[in-house]
C-alpha cells in the first residue's frame, strides 16, 4: 500500500515569499529523495493556494510527486452562493486541488464543527470528487477516561452515514491524531498507535466491504526522529504532518522514512 506524508501547513508561513520558497524547495529536492511508494501531500491556507498550485506545476512527471490539498471545503454549498468568507469544493476543483481536509481537531474545537456539518463537507468534496483527508482523535480527558475507543467509533459515523447514503466511491483516507499530541511535543507509544489504527481497520471494514483498503495515518507531533517508528508498524499508511512540514528538509525526512 502506498504511503501518506501529508503537510498540514495551517496558519503558516507568514508571507508569500516564504511559502513560494518552501515550495520550490520541496519541487527541487523531491525526485532526488526517491520515494517510491511515498505519496507527498501539503495543504497550505486558503490565501496561499494558487501560489503553491503554481510552483508544483513546474514538477517533472506527468504523475505529480506532490498532491495539493485544502485545509478545509464549505459546507454551505458544492458550488457557488452568498457565503461570505466560504471556499467552495467547486471552486477548489478550479484550482487543481486533489484533496481536503475535514474534521481536524482545530476545526472541531474553535469553531464547533459536529457530525452533521462534516457530513456535509464530505458530501460536498465527494460531489465535485475531491479525496477527504478525515481527522478523527480523541481530548487528552478521554484518554484518562479510557474511552478512546467510544469517542473514534462516535466520529467515524460520519463515514458510516456516507456510505450508508450513496453508493458511489469516496477517495478517503482516516488521519488518527490524539489531540493531546498535536503540537505538545507529547507522543502516544507506537503499541497504543497500532492498537488504535487496528480499531479503526475493523470499524471500517464492519462499514463497508469497499473501505477494507482506506489508508489510516497518524498525526500528533510527527517529526524525522520518530517517523521511523511509526513507519514501521503495518497498520500505520503514512503521517499527517504539523510543524515538521514547514521545513523542506525535515518533511522529505519523514518521508523518506517509509521508503522502505
Amino acid at each position: 500500500m502506498t504511503a501518506w506524508v501529508i503537510g498540514n501547513w495551517k496558519l503558516n508561513p507568514t508571507s508569500l515569499l516564504e511559502v513560494k520558497t518552501l515550495a520550490q524547495q520541496l519541487v527541487q529536492n523531491v525526485y532526488q529523495a526517491k520515494l517510491d511508494d511515498v505519496q507527498l501531500m501539503v495543504a497550505p491556507s486558503f490565501v496561499h493556494l494558487s501560489a503553491v498550485q503554481s510552483e508544483l506545476s513546474h514538477q517533472e512527471d506527468t504523475e505529480p510527486a506532490i498532491l495539493l490539498a485544502s485545509q478545509d471545503v464549505s459546507a454551505m454549498s458544492a458550488d457557488i452562493g452568498a457565503y461570505t468568507g466560504e471556499v467552495s469544493a467547486n471552486q477548489l476543483v478550479d484550482m487543481d486541488v486533489d484533496w481536503v481536509i475535514v474534521g481536524h481537531s482545530e476545526r472541531r474545537q474553535y469553531f464547533d464543527e459536529d457530525n452533521d456539518l462534516l457530513l456535509q463537507k464530505i458530501r460536498n468534496a465527494q460531489a465535485k470528487e475531491l479525496g477527504v483527508i478525515f481527522c478523527i482523535g480523541e481530548s487528552e480527558a478521554d484518554y484518562q477516561a479510557e474511552i478512546t475507543e467510544k469517542v473514534l467509533a462516535e466520529q467515524l459515523q460520519v463515514i458510516y452515514s456516507v456510505f450508508e447514503q450513496t453508493s458511489s466511491d469516496i477517495k478517503l483516507i482516516i488521519a488518527y491524531e490524539p489531540v493531546w499530541a498535536i503540537g505538545t511535543g507529547r507522543v502516544p507509544s507506537t503499541s497504543d498507535v497500532d492498537s488504535v489504527h487496528k480499531f479503526i481497520r475493523q470499524q471500517l471494514a464492519n462499514m463497508d466491504a469497499k473501505l477494507q483498503d482506506v489508508p489510516i495515518i497518524y498525526g500528533g507531533s510527527v517529526k524525522p526522529d520518530n517517523a521511523k517508528a511509526f513507519s514501521s508498524l503495518p497498520s500505520v499508511n503514512g503521517v499527517l504532518v504539523g510543524g515538521a512540514a514547514l521545513d523542506a528538509d525535515s518533511f522529505l525526512a519523514i518521508a523518506q522514512s517509509f521508503v522502505e
